[in-house]
């Protein structure tokens, strides 16, 4: 068992942490926090650096890599700036349904611009009404002729002002039993005649992110914008579930990581009483408890992120990922806010503890691989 990254990791991390010192600017995601403005040519130079799409094929101007190496990204990227790494590593969510489940010709029209930075992605999942069930659709898609009409509204849309193009999930047979099973996931464009978005308003954290209410009025679209097979929308996003908790898992992590950074950093300048309070026993052992939290949100995270790379599909390994990360970003931040830049960091925090599944969903996820089947 080898706990090291190689070489080709290493590298891959360098280049992140150092695009990120050269390019975050402290002043400019101060600025950014409080337009609520998405860092657009931070995501283009990342975009062609690289970055974006990092594990999309080469063939859909991706790199060719792993879930791993995605999150090796996202880690550096959020420890330089929870702001703006949180922003620039999900310019991109929800492609990997696509990439995933998408015909040839999906992913030769779709991904391409993704990886390049010529457009974000959305997923459009969560209902005004149903929040994290995802077992029945208020949103429809009933075909008629050659296209499919859809109508509904989804809510917390992240990149839902600014998205090309969004993967959402319908109800596509009302009379399904039980009713996930009459879910599809259909490709909307963001300039179809019928979508409108509504920002949501102002936001704890994640300022730069554009989150918004989509509706969806007899929009229209051609049934081969069907992503995967119809009825099979559920399953497809469940396991899309599985890859996007670890990098919002890496997310929480890097924001671990980076208010960290900062408090050490404070702790070894600040004075009081004549000694640096770094030399007081009390801030060592917060220190230590930081520090040992991050190591182990971190072996989790590698660990679930290797896993998936290998092929396997584990929700419980991924949901213990997300939750560990998520819950050691919020108690670092919390711990290291004495530092004044941390406050971004505490209120960037939050959010990984909420989307992609709330803390409480994890546990189910995880409790139910535990328990299995009970009679």
């Amino acid at each position: 068992m080898n706990f090291e990254l190689t070489k080709s990791h290493r590298e891959i991390q360098k280049a992140a942490y150092e695009f990120a010192k050269g390019e975050f600017d402290k002043e400019l995601a101060l600025e950014l926090d409080r337009t609520h403005e998405f860092p657009k040519k931070i995501w283009e130079k990342a975009a062609d650096l690289g970055f974006i799409g990092i594990h999309f094929p080469e063939a859909y101007s991706g790199q060719g890599l792993g879930v791993l190496e995605n999150v090796l990204v996202a880690e550096e990227f959020c420890r330089r700036d929870s702001g703006i790494g949180s922003a620039v590593i999900l310019a991109s969510f929800a492609s990997e349904c696509i990439l995933r489940f998408g015909t040839d010709a999906q992913k030769e029209q779709y991904l391409p611009p993704v990886a390049e930075g010529k457009a974000l992605s959305g997923g459009a999942f969560t209902e005004p009404g149903h929040g994290s069930d995802i077992t029945f659709m208020d949103t429809s898609a009933v075909k008629d002729g050659d296209v499919w009409v859809i109508n509904g509204t989804k809510t917390f849309i992240t990149n839902g002002g600014l998205a090309a193009f969004f993967t959402v999930l319908c109800q596509t047979d009302a009379d399904a039993s039980p009713s996930y099973r009459g879910i599809s996931m259909i490709l909307v464009e963001g300039d179809r005649e019928g979508v409108t978005t509504a920002d949501v308003g102002d936001k704890m954290g994640i300022h730069m992110m554009a989150t918004a209410e989509v509706n969806f009025k007899d929009v229209r679209v051609p049934l081969d914008h069907l992503v995967g097979k119809e009825g099979n929308g559920f399953y497809q996003v469940l396991e899309f579930f599985d890859e996007s908790r670890i990098l919002i898992a890496a997310q929480g992590l890097g924001i671990a990581q980076g208010a960290f950074d900062r408090a050490l950093d404070y702790v070894k300048q600040r004075e009081q009483f004549g000694k640096k309070i770094a030399q007081f026993q009390v801030t060592q052992h917060k220190l230590a408890d930081m520090a040992t939290k991050i190591e182990l949100a971190r072996l989790v995270t590698y660990k679930a992120a290797w896993n998936f790379d290998q092929g396997r599909i584990d929700p419980k390994l991924t949901s213990m990922a997300k939750m560990v990360a998520g819950r050691t970003a919020v108690e670092v931040a919390d711990e290291a806010i004495q530092e004044y830049e941390v406050e971004r960091f505490y209120r960037d925090a939050r959010i990984t503890e909420i989307y992609e599944g709330t803390r409480e969903i994890q546990k189910n996820t995880i409790a139910g691989a535990i328990l299995g089947k009970i009679k």
